[in-house]
């Protein structure tokens, strides 16, 4: 079967916490894909909902797509995903970049994760950068974009490219870099990596925050609007110019709310900490005291 320019896309945009997954096909097999889908997560209350990831799979079902993967750009920090969920209702394999071990291997002794396997844990496939896997009569290519996150990956998908928190809005410019195994230069030549592509390459971003002065949520642009636009990363700057403004802001920002929740769950492909012995489940809070507070 010959492969078409690209494949046929929805978009989900998640108001809790700014996130777009995406519902990803192609048009020829119906063959498809969920990339970044959120699990709906009450902070307050410890609750867990599935509405978003239900209008992901209703749209597949109207569209008549069988979804193959469930696929990861990252660990996220900013909200917990729902891919097992789908694949629990669709039999779609979960995928991530290889170096996810790198981020297990980071966070395991953060919250004392006993359970997890040093091996990529839950996850069915770990991607390599250069991986090529079908998705129907298309073809996804995997590109490893350190820097966010050690573990990020881009999946190029015909004349499409989903970029994680590497890139995003051409307004909004690039992803911050002070997570364990962050790292600002390494960013920059990995969003050099993706400018490299055909111009005309659509560029879909996991996050939208909406630049000043945009009044409406946004996820997609192009390489050559990201070349002639973007601040941070527009042809012109350098890499010290980028790496020196990335940490300066970078110095300033806070944690992300969901943070702690989001990363130990998510290293775990989605599953959630294994239930003590009155059988509910549970979620670590790393404690940092400070100044006098240590000889409690």
């Amino acid at each position: 079967m010959a492969e078409t320019s690209g494949p046929a896309i929805r978009a989900f945009f998640d108001d809790a916490t700014n996130t777009v997954s995406y519902l990803v096909w192609d048009p020829a097999s119906l063959e498809g894909a969920v990339i970044d889908p959120v699990l709906d997560w009450d902070n307050r209350g410890g609750t867990a909902d599935t509405g978003g990831a239900d209008a992901i799979l209703r749209a597949a079902e109207a569209e008549g797509v069988r979804l193959a993967w469930v696929l990861e750009t990252h660990v996220h920090a900013d909200h917990l995903t729902a891919a097992p969920y789908i694949k629990a209702r669709s039999g779609a394999r979960i995928g991530i970049g290889e170096h996810i071990r790198d981020v297990q291997a980071i966070f395991r002794p953060v919250f004392d994760a006993a359970d997890l396997a040093p091996d990529g844990g839950d996850f069915d496939r770990l991607f390599a950068d250069g991986d090529r896997f079908p998705l129907g009569g298309l073809t996804v290519e995997v590109l490893h974009v350190p820097g966010h996150t050690p573990a990020c990956i881009a999946y190029r998908i015909g004349d499409a490219a989903f970029v994680g928190d590497t890139l995003f809005m051409p307004d909004y410019g690039t992803a911050r870099c002070d997570f364990p195994g962050g790292d600002a230069r390494m960013l920059w030549r990995s969003i050099r990596r993706l400018l490299d592509l055909p111009p005309a390459t659509r560029i879909f971003t996991a996050h939208d925050y909406k630049a000043p002065g945009r009044e409406h949520f946004a996820w997609e642009s192009t390489v050559a609007e990201q070349r002639a636009r973007n601040p941070h990363v527009k042809d012109g700057v350098t890499e010290d110019e980028f790496v020196a403004m990335r940490e300066a802001k970078d110095a300033k920002l806070a944690p992300p709310v969901l943070l702690l929740p989001s990363i130990q769950v998510n290293m775990r492909a989605g599953r959630f900490p294994p239930a003590e012995s009155n059988g509910v489940r549970y979620m670590k809070i790393p404690v940092v005291l400070r100044g006098g507070l240590h000889g409690q």
